[in-house]
């Protein structure tokens, strides 16, 4: 029978040694380990499935339990005679069968417990997640593992809770293998008199790390995940633990009129030491010979564990030799990384002007293919003209340069949203995460890919993968409690949607998601109050309201739900080129009203607005499944 459990893994440290040395000694802190163990799994109504030489194994329905267990355990074990305890505690589905315990969350408890030190309780991520909001116990963060057959880092955390050990990075280093040439690239700073110059400093951080993504054998950490540290002075250490990388690449960039000075430095992470720095006075004309000889300096830096072909791999060639047009696209790119609607608005306006700068501006043309790919698939822009302008622009960017990722990135989402051709979707999507697997706007995508196919599972481990490679992104975490959602995992994206809350970004689209989880759990008058919040947050009349309509109708409150849909009615007319229809089709069927229900869904089909299979798979339109109507539309 599957389950999903809090599996802990115990182990007595030096038994071995001990039995050689004294046998009555160890025989007596093994028979008190094994009585302490008894007594706290079943205070904590968990159960012992196996003992294993001087360890054991136990499941609990609870990780809090099993964490309350673990420390219980290690406090007990402080008294006389003293046992060196390892204790590691991974969350996973597994199944059980005449008392014995299959699956991949076993393994990964296991490895984890071998990372522990006497004295202390280890914890995965998952485990964190699901205890981090309880007042009575406290964690430390260790940073990304790499583990023997486990595919990808893990994150570990060390329980803090009631004087529990709590070693360093350096004392559990020997027991893994260190991560090798990943690279984090930290943003520059602007040290221009002129703050506005900032858009400069972002973008020569940003071209950089484009420059060194194109070196094979060197894994840089995306750019939303560096980011996160953007105006912070955290310890390079800390950095490096938390993104998992071994180098970091920081700096500064002063300009002034036609002049820039670039500093960068290559920090060792393990004890701040630096590998190398330079600082380059140069002409504004000079600017790309820079980055070229930054990435290559870092590269050789790095050659030990590079062969010799990936040491011989070129950086990206310059995009352009019209300063000028250069300075426009890194004023797009500072926009479009604002993703609000109305900045990428103003970053296709950049990104227009450096084509007119420089007709042959390849990248240009992508990322003006990406902002509109992105209008037309939150409905900020009719689909029919969005769609049409992404394949307009992203055919001359392929025309240019077909090594962009960002163009394959834009085509998928007019595959995916509009054109609702699968099997191009997939395709565009690999080939991206080929030129570029750092690209975090893929990850998301893949995830609607595998929804729209009805495989959930993939879709959630797509987007767990991705938060493993990207882990402070908030694109790619947002995304992945929206795949809890469709999964039906509730309680996973209310914890996803605290954690990005947390990091307080996007405030207003992590509280929908935590509002829409907490009402398909069942509790709607919580998930309304959220509604209210974010409704607030738009500082509008008329934006915001679908799911707080949608809430108002589950309560029963039809006079309050329709305001909702007078609003959007004033809305839709107020702004044409805005798509509501999908929200019309929630809330109407909140309500109840069928026919308006599927009015407006063959509106989002005439406009290609919303992909049919989606509406089946979203559980709060469970009702639809099966109605010939809908069947009809598909």
């Amino acid at each position: 029978m599957r389950q999903l459990v809090a599996i802990m893994f115990a182990d007595m440290a030096g038994y071995t040694a001990l039995m050689q040395e004294n046998e009555q000694l160890a025989r007596q802190k093994r028979h008190r380990l094994k009585s302490v163990l008894e007594s706290a799994v079943n205070l904590h109504h968990g159960k012992i499935i196996q003992y294993y030489g001087d360890g054991s194994l136990s499941i609990f329905s609870s990780a809090i339990n099993a964490v309350q267990c673990a420390v219980t355990i290690q406090q007990q074990l402080r008294e006389a005679p003293v046992v060196d305890l390892r204790i590691g505690i991974h969350t996973g589905d597994v199944t059980v069968e005449d008392g014995a315990i299959y699956g991949d969350g076993v393994n990964l408890a296991s490895r984890v417990e071998s990372l522990a030190v006497p004295g202390s309780v280890f914890i995965s991520e998952k485990v964190h997640d699901e205890i981090r909001n309880q007042e009575n116990i406290t964690s430390h963060e260790l940073g990304y593992f790499e583990l023997k057959n486990v595919k990808l880092p893990v994150r570990i955390f060390a329980i803090a809770s009631g004087g529990l050990v709590i070693p360093s990075r350096d004392e559990i280093r020997g027991k893994t293998k260190r991560p090798s040439n990943r690279l984090a690239v930290l943003p520059f700073v602007n040290m221009s008199a002129d703050p506005e110059n900032e858009y400069f400093s972002d973008g020569i951080t940003e071209e950089l790390l484009n420059a060194l993504t194109k070196v094979d054998g060197l894994q840089v950490t995306s750019r939303t995940s560096a980011y996160a540290f953007k105006g912070k002075n955290d310890d390079i250490r800390d950095i490096a633990v938390k993104l998992n990388v071994d180098k970091v690449l920081e700096g500064s960039v002063r300009k002034a009129g036609s002049r820039v000075r670039i500093t960068a430095q290559l920090i060792n992470a393990a004890d701040g030491y630096h590998l190398w720095s330079e600082t380059y006075d140069r002409d504004l004309t000079d600017i790309f010979e820079v980055q070229d000889e930054i990435s290559g300096i870092i590269a050789n830096k790095l050659r030990e564990n590079l062969i010799r072909a990936q040491r011989e791999s070129q950086a990206s060639k310059a995009p352009t030799q019209n300063i000028a047009a250069y300075t426009a696209y890194l004023q797009g790119l500072h926009f479009y990384n604002k993703t609000t609607p109305a900045d990428l608005r103003k970053s296709i306006e950049r990104f227009e002007e450096a084509i007119q700068l420089e007709p042959g501006y390849a990248q240009a043309y992508a990322m003006i293919a990406t902002a509109y790919s992105q209008l037309g698939a939150s409905g900020q822009l009719t689909p029919h003209k969005a769609f049409a302008l992404v394949h307009e622009y992203a055919g001359k960017a392929l025309q240019l340069d077909s090594s962009i990722a960002e163009i394959y990135i834009a085509e998928a989402g007019a595959y995916l949203f509009y054109e609702w051709k699968w099997k191009e979707t997939y395709e565009a999507l690999q080939k991206a995460l080929h030129l570029n697997p750092s690209a975090a706007a893929t990850y998301p995508l893949l995830g609607y890919y595998h929804v729209l196919m009805g495989e959930k599972a993939q879709a959630v481990k797509a987007l767990e993968d991705a938060v493993k490679i990207d882990p402070l992104s908030p694109a790619i975490n947002h995304a992945l409690g929206n795949m809890y959602v469709f999964a039906e995992r509730y309680d996973d994206a209310i914890r996803q949607a605290n954690k990005l809350l947390d990091l307080n970004t996007h405030i207003r689209q992590n509280l929908e998601l935590k509002a829409w989880a907490t009402g398909m759990r069942g509790d709607w008058e919580e998930a309304c109050h959220l509604f209210e919040e974010v409704y607030r947050l738009t500082n509008h009349p008329l934006k915001g309201v679908m799911g707080l309509g949608y809430a108002y109708a589950k309560l029963g409150q039809t006079e309050k739900a329709m305001e909702c849909i007078h609003k959007m009615e004033q809305r839709q007319r107020e702004e044409p080129d805005v798509v509501l229809d999908a929200d019309f089709v929630a809330v109407w069927f909140a309500i109840g009203n069928m026919d308006k229900v599927f009015y407006y869904i063959s509106q989002c089909v005439e406009k290609r607005a919303v992909p049919v299979n989606l509406f089946l798979q979203y559980p709060v339109f469970k009702g639809l499944a099966g109605d010939p109507r809908l069947e009809a539309l598909k």
